[in-house]
């Protein structure tokens, strides 16, 4: 017994490995597969031509990706047209985009399918190779072995390689609103990366039900799906928005978007270049592709719309299982039902003991405090000890997943050792406790989480678990663990997916994730008797990861420390400053900020995660020009008056931000954009960021109570820093990049304007 319990374990070990590895495909070298077929090779081919230089919009980089993605459809014998307009989405951020497009005539009269990714990088430094230069390789690549194939499809494809996602989704938000093909879009697959690697995860967007879409996904049968409803709850709950977002919003157009986000420390940085694009991501997002390509460039693009919502989790070798929401409520009663009634039998056989139940919820109690605790405070005592970490602004170091492996460790010992003193409760007893609690967390996800409802499936092998406990005195291992790889199969890349994905701030998911995960397993670790020497192999190994985790916690070349430094010029009070984001400084910008440094007065530019200056220093006052302003008209129309006035760039710059004081705006434009009163209402005191091209002039316009006092802020900043001939600043140390999210390596004048 205690050998096939041995080999049980191996077995559940390996299932845990098998939970990850199936996820996706495993790249091998494929530049000479059929022309008919993905070539990954062939794909990574443009994302190395896509990602020699950063490319934001405005930046020299951005009109060579522009050019050379046209050349590729046209190779393909494919009529390409651009769109270029002023767009400003709903965020008040205004861009010239440039979409590129191309259409498949198809031999049917229905909608269209359209393939969607973006090709501009984030400024400044970004070299754009996952984001979203991978989107960008996938469609070139799947497009020319669609047409390899010589068949014409029933539906139009139209293929849309969108500008300005970066900066605001202004290149989605131009087609959908201005472009005659928007009108003809049944359904639009895009392509999108949070990271450099990982699983590509499928996330719907609707405004309606799923149930259609997901029936049509399972048909097109994708081989490595990776998709579950709850991370699409999840998505909805946060900030993040793709190009896909606007498609839904203001075209009503369903979607599908295909995104990976492990090695998050590489997004929007300096890192995301062709060398650190996994392979086998790139694989994954290749075989998403063709199979979708093919099924729903002859599907009824038409009637994909449905007031009904799945459930949906993918699983090994049954990939993706759904069922309707209608069943949550039924299958909810049908394990409080049958709970009750395995208590009832347990209770009449006297397997079940009222005390020892009770004696059960000690130890859950106590793993779930110890666990939720640790997990809850891991980011702080990590950037306590080492405070550089807060410098990464993602929240994910590049050490992280030794951090989620030290976490997830830690769980275990205090779940195992915690286990090991309760070892003479028996196992039917102590899992009563577990199986309570988990109908608790899946009544309330039935309630307020609908997508996670199959957290109730796992729970049903718990129940069956303790059906054979209470009816057999020595189980077979082999059984218990059987019954445990649904949980397994489900749960174990969850505690991953949340700390890669959300930052280690939440790590307490992990942690929990874990502690849930063990009593899903209790059936089979209630009968070993080596829990105690689990418990210590447990702990050497969170000392051994931790050390580990300690040994690569240094910054170096390969790991290389976020860094910033700004020269800001204030007209208004005549000052000059250095100043820095950066936490900790290094040799490298802690000589221009010195023993002198101080925080600074008040905020300065915006930026994504709310990033405040850290410190400033005073700086020689250097001859930097500020925009030239014109009023072009300042009158009173009725109760308001209306001022139109035209800033003009006097050097290079890339991007202008007008600040307000706070003041009610009844009308603004920007260079002929109307700000929506949605926008105006909510801003607070930014009006608008314009990200610059050409060095165009930035024209606003804006209506306000007469009485009222009308007070902007213009701060205009140009991304050289480095390379200004004014300057005499060192190249920034291999062990250091450009933080990202901020302005960064930039001259920043500030200048305001008062409308008495």
């Amino acid at each position: 017994m205690k050998f096939s319990r041995t080999l049980a374990l191996l077995l559940l070990l390996f299932a845990v490995y098998w939970s990850f590895k199936s996820l996706m495909p495993s790249y091998s070298p494929d530049q000479d597969v059929e022309l008919e077929a993905f070539s990954t090779d062939r794909a990574l081919e443009h994302v190395k031509q896509l990602s020699m230089e950063p490319h934001a919009v405005g930046f020299p980089g951005h009109e060579r990706v522009k050019d050379y993605i046209i050349s590729e459809l046209n190779k393909m014998g494919l009529t390409t047209t651009v769109q270029d307009g002023y767009t400003a989405g709903d965020w008040g951020n205004l861009s010239k985009a440039t979409n590129i497009l191309a259409r498949i005539e198809g031999s049917g009269d229905g909608k269209a399918l359209l393939l969607l990714s973006h090709y501009d990088s984030n400024p400044h430094s970004s070299f754009g190779a996952s984001d979203a230069g991978s989107g960008v390789a996938t469609i070139l690549e799947g497009i020319r072995a669609f047409l390899s194939e010589n068949r014409t499809p029933k539906n139009d494809i139209i293929i849309l390689i969108s500008d300005a996602e970066e900066l605001g989704l202004n290149g989605a938000d131009l087609f959908v609103n201005k472009h005659p093909w928007a009108k003809d879009v049944g359904l639009a697959l895009n392509f999108e990366a949070r990271g450099s690697g990982g699983p590509s995860y499928m996330l719907i967007e609707t405004n309606r039900g799923n149930a259609k879409l997901i029936k049509e996904f399972k048909e097109a049968n994708p081989k490595y799906p990776v998709a579950n409803s709850l991370a699409y709850s999840i998505y909805k709950m946060l900030p993040n928005d793709t190009d896909l977002t606007v498609f839904r919003e203001d075209g009503d157009i369903e979607g599908f978007n295909f995104a990976f986000i492990d090695d998050h420390f590489d997004y929007h940085t300096a890192l995301d270049n062709y060398e650190r694009l996994d392979r086998n991501t790139l694989a994954h997002q290749g075989s998403y592709l063709m199979p979708l390509l093919t099924h729903f460039s002859d599907a009824d693009l038409d009637n994909l719309k449905s007031l009904s919502d799945e459930v949906y989790y993918n699983l090994p070798f049954y990939k993706m299982v759904s069922y309707p929401f209608e069943w949550i409520w039924p299958m909810f009663g049908f394990a409080v039902l049958a709970f009750v009634l395995l208590l009832f039998f347990g209770f009449k056989n006297k397997k079940l003991n009222i005390k020892e139940i009770f004696k059960g919820f000690v130890p859950v109690l106590i793993t779930l405090l110890v666990n939720g605790l640790a997990g809850y405070f891991c980011w702080s005592i990590i950037t306590w000890w080492y405070p550089g970490f807060k410098d990464m602004l993602h929240g994910f170091t590049y050490n992280g997943h030794l951090y989620i492996a030290v976490y997830v460790i830690f769980s275990l010992f205090v779940c195992f050792y915690t286990y090991h003193k309760f070892r003479k409760t028996s196992t039917s007893n102590l899992l009563v406790a577990p199986i309570f609690i988990w109908l608790i967390i899946c009544g309330l996800v039935a309630h307020y989480l609908k997508g996670a409802s199959f957290f109730i499936i796992p729970l049903f092998s718990l129940l069956a678990g303790l059906l054979v406990t209470v009816n057999q005195e020595k189980p077979n291992p082999f059984l218990m663990v059987f019954l445990a790889f649904p949980a397994v199969l489900i749960y174990s890349p969850f505690i991953k997916m949340f700390p890669v994905g959300l930052g280690l701030k939440m790590m307490v998911a992990a942690t929990l994730f874990t502690t849930l995960l063990f009593f899903l397993i209790l059936p089979f670790f209630g009968q070993l008797k080596s829990k105690g020497r689990l418990a210590y192999l447990c702990l050497f190994l969170f000392f051994a990861f931790g050390i580990t985790s300690h040994i690569q916690s240094d910054f170096n070349e390969k790991r290389p420390k976020p860094s910033s430094l700004l020269y800001v010029y204030n007209e208004d009070k005549n000052t000059s400053q250095w100043a820095t984001y950066d936490n900790v400084l290094m040799d490298w910008n802690g000589q221009f900020l010195g023993e002198d440094k101080k925080q600074p007065e008040a905020e300065t530019i915006s930026s994504k995660y709310r990033t405040n200056l850290n410190y400033v220093a005073d700086a020689p006052k250097k001859e930097i020009p500020v925009p030239y302003i014109d009023t072009v008209m300042d009158t009173i129309v009725g109760e308001n008056r209306v001022i139109e006035i035209c800033i003009t760039p006097q050097r290079d710059v890339n991007r202008l931000e007008v600040f307000t004081n706070p003041i009610k705006l009844g009308k603004a434009k920007v260079n002929q954009i109307e700000l929506s009163s949605h926008f105006l209402e909510n801003r607070k005191n930014r009006l608008v960021t314009h990200y610059i091209t050409d060095n165009n002039f930035t024209e606003l316009q804006l209506e306000f109570p007469k009485d009222s006092v009308l007070e902007l802020t213009l701060y205009e900043a140009s991304n050289d820093l480095l390379t200004h001939p004014d300057f005499s600043i060192p190249e920034r140390p291999k062990n250091s990049i450009p933080m990202p999210f901020v302005l960064n390596d930039a001259i920043l004048t500030i200048k305001t304007l008062r409308f008495e």
